[in-house]
């Protein structure tokens, strides 16, 4: 499957080409970067750390997706939603790692969906899909009354957006099991004199700093006792290995809005 990474010399971008070079069936395409990139012309293999691969860095998208099969995308909403237009127009498997979309970028990746097959996650590591998996079965066993819940995330200094994709995926988990609509029930800020939590909220608590990965625990927090449902990742090549294994997945599939739940066969 020759796939083109976008952001190929960014942290993500390096790691994606490293574990596209060593996944049997998949082959690098193209390596995309902004115009003004100093990457611009190096070999992609040299510049992740691997043998060269004969393809350099590039910034026409429209030369990089021709004979291609699908886009590993970990960059920016506003990108994204481009490259989903591009990969609806060409009929392109289209993974998407980014995080902090808007609702009306939701909906434009709806959209493009219709045409193209798209893989959207908040997290593309087996272990954190597994993790939500395990806290909407918790949060459905342990009703709101009884336990309170919180998301606790920790990334590095660099990172944009908060909640993280991840955190928000995980609430999102905890709120199917609890029947509830997160956008009404979740709390993202506490300060000054708060009250009282309400009953049946679900709060998300943002750390920021050094050269975290991504760290993830999920609290239900009772009367006498507490559960902690935690993930740390020490090493971004998890999110690049589930993201290849999306697009090997998804390779064939009639066009949609799929998640990595769909790719790892635990949406039943």
């Amino acid at each position: 499957m020759r796939l083109v990474v976008l952001g190929a010399a960014g942290r993500m971008g390096r790691t994606l080409v490293q574990i596209v070079a060593q996944t049997p069936g998949a082959e690098l395409s193209a390596a995309l970067e902004q115009p003004n990139s100093p990457a611009l012309g190096r070999d992609a293999g040299a510049l992740a750390g691997v043998d060269e691969l004969g393809v350099t860095v590039a910034a026409d998208p429209e030369a990089a997706l021709e004979g291609a099969d699908g886009i590993l995308d970990f960059t920016v909403p506003s990108v994204s939603t481009g490259y989903a237009r591009r990969a609806a127009e060409r009929g392109l498997v289209h993974v998407i790692g980014t995080t902090g979309f808007s609702a009306d970028e939701e909906a434009e990746i709806a959209a493009a969906a219709e045409r193209a097959v798209i893989v959207k996650s908040g997290n593309m590591s087996l272990g954190v899909n597994l993790l939500a998996g395990l806290v909407e079965q918790a949060a459905r066993a342990l009703g709101p009354a009884a336990f309170d819940l919180e998301v606790l995330e920790m990334h590095h200094k660099h990172k944009v957006d908060a909640p993280s994709g991840t955190a928000l995926l995980l609430g999102e988990a905890a709120a199917k099991g609890r029947g509830i609509d997160l956008a009404e029930t979740s709390v993202r800020s506490r300060d000054g004199h708060t009250g009282a939590r309400p009953e049946g909220t679900i709060g998300f608590a943002t750390l920021r700093g050094g050269s975290v990965v991504g760290e993830h625990t999920v609290i239900l927090a009772g009367e006498g006792e507490r559960i902690e449902l935690t993930h740390r990742a020490t090493d971004r090549a998890i999110f690049a290995r589930g993201a290849v294994a999306a697009a090997l997945w998804a390779k064939d599939r009639p066009a949609g809005l799929y998640s990595m739940r769909d790719v790892l066969g635990l949406n039943g």
